[in-house]
């Protein structure tokens, strides 16, 4: 017996960084929207946990203990009183290390498979706190749609969406490691008195409303200057989108993944064989949100 569960990508359509906190990580007001890019995990049961991956720069993603996926299959397995024995199969589609969850995507998707293979029977207060624990991204990737983020991103507010946004994801060579553009955002920003991080009201009615214009002339990441700084070439990627047509570009995340806001499908598809002729990224592709969360196939 198996269980597939699809997960969405996310963009961070607001990221508000705060100051670093005594533990090191930083308050934020993080509004994601999940957009229609999926990975699928499988999981069978076996002999003993292993992990497999397939897909777009799989040979990036860790089989080893350390995969997010497979420790979400322990977590479950430990707190139900049971050997983690299955193997989980990753097709991936999202990018790899580029700042679109793809890795916590994995995670809440391993966590809502065995949860269904095993008949665990966890609720879904229980999978979100093992969300948490997992991730400050992972509790978003379970939930989809579209929801603000506070503390460390992992306290979620659902948030409404009024219509369908449209997007052209371009994705670098390489990846951008998330604790590296923490770091290097402290010392942008030392001795600057970062502010309380707040979501902002122009951008939530935005959304609400499915305005693409007004969402656009709203999208802000506070981690952009930082990714920037470590990866100057993300640069020409942006300015490459908004020259073929894109309504805003911003970096997705901590990156380096670039996503940029687009009035429809047609203008997207234009502005992705842009992006693709342009030199500046490995690929670009298109998609539309709001997405459900993970949802077992």
């Amino acid at each position: 017996m198996s269980v597939t569960v699809r997960v969405p990508a996310k963009v961070n359509v607001q990221l508000a960084v705060g100051a670093a906190r005594p533990d090191g990580f930083h308050d934020l007001a993080n509004v994601f929207l999940a957009v229609g890019l999926y990975d699928e995990v499988t999981v069978t049961e076996a002999d003993a946990l292993r992990v497999t991956c397939a897909g777009p720069d799989a040979e990036q993603v860790p089989l080893d203990a350390t995969n997010l996926a497979a420790r979400a299959a322990r977590m479950l397995a430990e707190r139900h009183g049971r050997r983690p024995d299955v193997h989980l199969h990753i097709a991936k589609d999202i990018p790899v290390a580029g700042g679109m969850a793809g890795g916590s995507a994995d995670a809440a998707a391993a966590l809502v498979a065995c949860d269904a293979l095993w008949g665990t029977r966890a609720s879904r207060e229980d999978l979100l706190g093992s969300c948490a624990e997992l991730g400050s991204d992972v509790p978003f990737s379970l939930v989809g749609g579209a929801a603000l983020g506070t503390g460390r991103g992992e306290r979620l507010t659902p948030l409404e969406v009024g219509g369908t946004f449209h997007w052209v994801f371009a994705a670098a060579d390489g990846g951008l490691s998330t604790p590296a553009v923490y770091r290097e955002f402290d010392r942008l920003t030392e001795g600057t008195g970062i502010p309380a991080p707040v979501a902002r009201d122009d951008l939530l009615t935005a959304l609400a409303k499915g305005d693409a214009h007004a969402l656009a002339a709203a999208l802000t990441n506070d981690l952009q200057p930082a990714a920037l700084s470590l990866r100057p070439s993300l640069a020409a990627t942006l300015a490459a989108g908004r020259t073929a047509g894109a309504l805003a570009g911003l970096v997705s995340g901590s990156g380096p993944t670039t996503a940029f806001l687009v009035p429809d499908e047609e203008t997207g598809e234009r502005v992705a064989q842009a992006l693709r002729a342009s030199g500046t990224c490995r690929t670009a592709r298109t998609a539309a949100s709001p997405a459900a969360g993970a949802t077992v196939v």
